[in-house]
């Protein structure tokens, strides 16, 4: 007769093998089941091009990775995982052939920006960095899974976060500034007038100036690979290759997790349709990986030394560009988010060579081609960047969708980043883990803090689950 396990976990990104992990070394009985062949979600590694070039096929860069409050009590460099850091976290070039950067020093950031911005930036970004890590594991724990240790940090970053990022960007002369910070914010794949937008491009300054914006040496892959090995060192299975159709497909557990989209849990439970039925998906991405027989050969010297690159270049082009995506138009000048690992890591590419990706957003459900419009961007800030082009694998929203069954129509956030939904998703509920079933609970970047490699989902989550099973345990069961 099969045992009864105290946790059962459906999906192994980094969001269902963090809760899975939190479950183990608190002595609970713990099973992940994945219906992929290997472990990884949105933090995979693969040859998709040629071989010897390993690219990321989703996540590259983990600024929130590198500080995951979650991620710091584990230690996940005994299994192999090694941060590397490039010169420059990122770089915004210009036309003229400059660059806006942000570094790890808020000296050379804001110097970046010119002389009418420089003092704004420092003056914006100076008092959460001496209380970067108590803030920033306030900020993830939120909403009230944990209490805040420090709640007037808190509360001073919510009066400049909470206001959409346009209100932020009035605060800057000139387009430098502008164009950098609507970057950041266009990380979440959303118009910039949305609510707390301001909040995603100070976490992603902050980020990079208390931990940097690294890569994982060897590939994204290195992080779940490494939370496997904790995970069965603690007592736990990973099962791979078993797709859960339906939830009579699993072990008998006293709690369910899903690592899963909120549909994709509806679908296999049986129930939560219609508790889910206002969550939105948005925009997608169409998606590139290029091995190269080079360098991206761009014109500004420092995005030559950056691991990330956005291709705007000002605020009105981005905005223009990600409302456009959100509205169901794809750009004809798309705002771009790329990365250059092999800068740092040279296994990533045979010797010489190099891999690189770049996205742009796209409608969900999008079944164009967007790589012209993508390598005119590129060309644009980079001469000669096709004439480096050894060969690409392209993925829009129906190939994004069919390697993550989480990316509903294409959408790599696991549901729409605008409005309320930003911030309390999947429903308007101050127990976002919870379900309609009492042993049932969601873990994916669909619940808060929300996209994003750092497996805070996974932690917030399994502390649902804790409480659940304390409360079984009381009642003798």
């Amino acid at each position: 007769m099969t045992s009864l396990l105290d946790a059962v976990v459906v999906g192994a990104g980094p969001n269902g093998l963090t809760a899975a992990v939190e479950l183990a070394r608190r002595g609970h009985s713990v099973a992940v089941f994945e219906a992929k062949d290997t472990v990884g979600g949105g933090a995979r590694t693969e040859e998709l091009t040629l071989p010897g070039f390993r690219h990321d096929p989703c996540s590259a860069v983990h600024p929130l990775g590198a500080g995951s409050p979650v991620f710091r009590t584990m230690p996940l460099d005994r299994y192999g995982l090694e941060w590397l850091h490039h010169d420059l976290p990122m770089a915004h070039p210009w036309d003229d052939g400059t660059a806006a950067v942000l570094s790890r020093s808020v000296a050379e950031t804001a110097a970046s920006l010119g002389p009418r911005d420089a003092g704004t930036y420092r003056r914006l970004v100076t008092p959460f960095l001496g209380r970067w890590e108590t803030l920033f594991r306030d900020f993830m724990q939120l909403p009230l899974t944990a209490l805040p240790r420090d709640p007037v940090g808190l509360a001073r970053f919510g009066l400049a976060g909470l206001p959409p990022s346009t209100w932020l960007l009035r605060r800057f002369r000139d387009e430098k500034a502008r164009g950098l910070l609507a970057g950041m914010v266009g990380h979440v794949i959303a118009p910039l007038d949305g609510f707390a937008t301001s909040a995603v491009g100070l976490v992603f300054a902050l980020a990079a100036h208390a931990v940097g914006w690294p890569v994982p040496r060897g590939g994204s892959q290195a992080i779940p690979d490494a939370l496997t090995a904790y995970l069965t060192e603690l007592g736990g299975t990973v099962h791979t290759g078993f797709e859960v159709k339906r939830l009579d497909d699993l072990p008998p557990a006293r709690a369910y997790l899903f690592d899963t989209s909120p549909t994709a849990l509806a679908r296999i439970t049986g129930f939560g349709a219609h508790h889910y039925a206002h969550y939105r998906y948005g925009a997608s991405a169409f998606k590139i990986d290029y091995a190269l027989d080079g360098p991206v050969p761009w014109t500004a010297e420092a995005a030559r030394r950056a691991g990330t690159v956005q291709v705007g270049p000002t605020a009105g082009e981005i905005d223009t560009a990600l409302r456009q995506a959100s509205s169901g138009t794809a750009p004809d000048v798309p705002f771009l988010i790329t990365s250059q690992p092999s800068l740092v890591d040279p296994s990533r590419a045979p010797e010489g060579k190099h891999v690189f990706w770049a996205y742009g957003h796209v409608p969900n459900g999008w079944r164009g081609d967007l790589t012209d419009a993508i390598e005119r961007q590129i060309e644009r800030f980079a001469p000669g960047f096709r004439d480096r082009i050894l060969a690409r694998a392209t993925a829009g929203p129906p190939e994004l969708a069919a390697r993550n069954a989480n990316y509903i129509g294409g959408d790599i956030a696991c549901g729409a980043a605008r409005g309320l939904q930003l911030v309390l998703r999947p429903t308007l509920s101050p127990w976002p883990y919870r379900t309609p079933h009492p042993s049932v609970f969601l873990c994916s970047a669909a619940t808060p803090p929300g996209p994003g490699v750092h497996g805070m989902s996974g932690h917030n989550a399994a502390k649902a689950v804790w409480r659940h099973l304390r409360n079984l345990d009381g009642r003798g069961t």
